[in-house]
């Protein structure tokens, strides 16, 4: 079963920018979206009840804004929306897919303002106890989106200047590293090693796009009995310069 997460920055857009065909080429059984923007009748009809596709959707209340789906080729069930409570961003939607449970999450960014950064601290902290909770049970379960921060150096081109910048602050980075030390698998770093990248966010600003001056901040995260089954995790560069400002990142489970 090949999983993607991907977030595609308003999937209006990103299916006029060709997402049909990238998702011919990369082929998943299973595909975890962030930020969809839209609700399901604003779709075209091939996409609002796609043929061949199971969907479960989780659109936030204020239009054109945030959204998490998840679609399949196999049947979906156990759908469950928000941490627990209430979620009028749509930022998380679980589901369990041939016996995996799968979890299409998108964490707020704190780049717009102070009051921003608060509020995803906010709600780290309760994500974070949420995974506590999620991880230590024995069904392979895998966590795909869009984290919004960087865990080290490895993850971000420019980490020098962004060392005070949202998505790189010290807290983030002991956060996000205290979710995998928890036993949460990232799978793309431990398949890739100590190297630089591979990145998943470009800016739109000058030529990080062109030159590959990006910050790895999509995420592939598996319980132990997850990880066991899972085999070349990769981020499809291509595809997310296409589509979306970010990158599907890729697993396939035995």
């Amino acid at each position: 079963m090949r999983i993607a997460t991907w977030n595609v920055n308003g999937l209006r857009a990103a299916i006029r920018k060709g997402l049909p065909d990238w998702l011919e080429a990369i082929a998943p059984d299973v595909l975890l979206l962030q930020e969809i923007r839209c609700l399901p009748e604003q779709l075209p009809d091939a996409w609002a009840t796609p043929s061949g596709w199971h969907v479960a959707w989780h659109p936030a209340e204020r239009k054109g804004y945030a959204g998490t789906a998840i679609f399949s080729r196999a049947p979906i069930g156990n759908i469950s929306r928000g941490m627990d409570d209430d979620d009028p961003e749509g930022r998380v939607l679980r589901a369990t897919i041939e016996g995996v449970d799968v979890v299409s999450v998108y964490l707020p960014s704190g780049s717009s303002s102070e009051e921003a950064q608060v509020r995803k601290t906010t709600w780290m902290a309760r994500f974070g106890d949420w995974m506590g909770s999620l991880r230590r049970k024995r069904r392979p379960i895998l966590v795909g989106g869009d984290l919004n921060i960087a865990r080290d150096e490895r993850d971000i081109f420019h980490w020098r200047s962004n060392r005070n910048t949202s998505g790189f602050l010290p807290h983030e980075r002991a956060w996000m590293n205290n979710l995998v030390d928890s036993g949460w698998r990232d799978l793309i770093r431990e398949h890739f090693g100590d190297v630089d990248g591979p990145y998943s966010w470009w800016s739109q600003r000058g030529q990080a796009r062109a030159l590959d001056r990006g910050w790895r901040i999509d995420y592939l995260l598996a319980n132990a009995t997850a990880a066991r089954r899972s085999s070349t995790p990769s981020i499809h560069r291509d595809a997310g310069l296409a589509c979306s400002d970010h990158a599907p990142v890729i697993v396939d489970l035995t």
